[in-house]
């Protein structure tokens, strides 16, 4: 482990047995195995949170926002169209990424084909999907069997959104969920009226505007508990808007709340509720201070192995 890895375990140790010692036992982790290995899950937790807020302080390459190169990262474009003043397509970018997610074996292969238009000319960039979003339909339609592996190329949706579908027209499918995030969107008028709209609606501190963007996208289809928290999450780390979770949205979660139910009640069977339990990780992150990111990340990856660290990644 880094310096920097040794020194948040010994912290996190410190703030799980203060805890234990001034508010409840977590019954969950009295084995030192199953510690050792919650500890382990956050501390690669917060490496993740590390690299992705090393991305927004680098210099970006231009390829990395072009489609027709295998360089193309759709967060890494997201700041640089960012730097460049381009708002909306950074958040654009960061909306396509965790829509079509990044899976180990066919990377960013997805959304940049989408994106990129499968290399025929043009973008599906913010200004031309935004302004047809019928048109990008009909594209999608056209163009469905190619995406779905029609050439020989693999493409699949990330871990997170592997029940998805590219169906241009049906209730469920991008289409109709691109369009209702153009839709969301445009009720505002801008990305930047969206972020203005948290700040006059909340007293804009981070976690208020983060929790009003998370319910107002409710309206976005297909976008359920886990995409919004991932989305909005990512806008906050690569520095797009100063939001950042103040629970870990407990409603709608699988992972975490068996996560959870295991830490504070030694089963993910535990009849606990989740009001309580995100109640009682809010506490918990107040002794950690790690970010409710990592709280949420960590004890969803734990509750998969909780006496065996595994490194868990897309």
């Amino acid at each position: 482990m880094s310096p920097q890895d040794v020194l948040n375990a010994q912290q996190l140790r410190q703030g799980l047995s203060l805890y234990e010692l001034q508010v409840r036992p977590l019954v969950g982790i009295q084995d030192a195995a199953c510690r050792d290995t919650l500890i382990k899950q956050f501390v690669q937790s917060l490496r993740r949170v590390r690299y992705v807020t090393r991305i927004a302080q680098r210099d970006v390459s231009n390829s990395r926002a072009d489609p027709s190169s295998d360089l193309f990262d759709p967060e890494r474009a997201a700041v640089l169209h960012y730097r460049h003043g381009n708002l909306d397509e950074a958040f654009w970018l960061i909306f396509l990424s965790v829509h079509f997610g990044k899976p180990r074996r066919s990377g960013w292969r997805l959304v940049r084909d989408v994106y990129g238009r499968l290399g025929g000319g043009g973008y599906w960039d913010w200004a031309q999907t935004s302004t047809n979003p019928s048109v990008f339909r009909q594209w999608l339609s056209t163009n469905l069997t190619t995406l779905n592996g029609g050439d020989g190329v693999i493409r699949r949706f990330g871990n997170h959104r592997k029940y998805e579908s590219l169906h241009p027209y049906s209730e469920h499918g991008t289409g109709t969920a691109i369009e209702s995030y153009v839709n969301w969107v445009a009720s505002f008028g801008t990305h930047g009226l969206l972020i203005q709209e948290a700040i006059t609606k909340t007293d804009s501190t981070p976690r208020a505007m983060f929790d009003y963007l998370y319910r107002s996208m409710g309206d976005v289809i297909r976008f359920g508990r886990t995409a919004k928290f991932d989305y909005l999450t990512m806008v906050g780390k690569l520095g797009l808007a100063p939001i950042e979770p103040g629970s870990t949205y407990m409603q709608g979660a699988t992972g975490p709340f068996k996560g959870a139910k295991l830490l504070f009640g030694n089963a993910a069977t535990a009849n606990l509720n989740r009001s309580k339990l995100d109640a009682w990780l809010i506490q918990l992150e107040g002794y950690l201070n790690v970010g409710m990111q990592p709280m949420e990340d960590a004890l969803c990856n734990w509750q998969k192995s909780p006496s065996i660290f595994i490194a868990f990644r897309g």
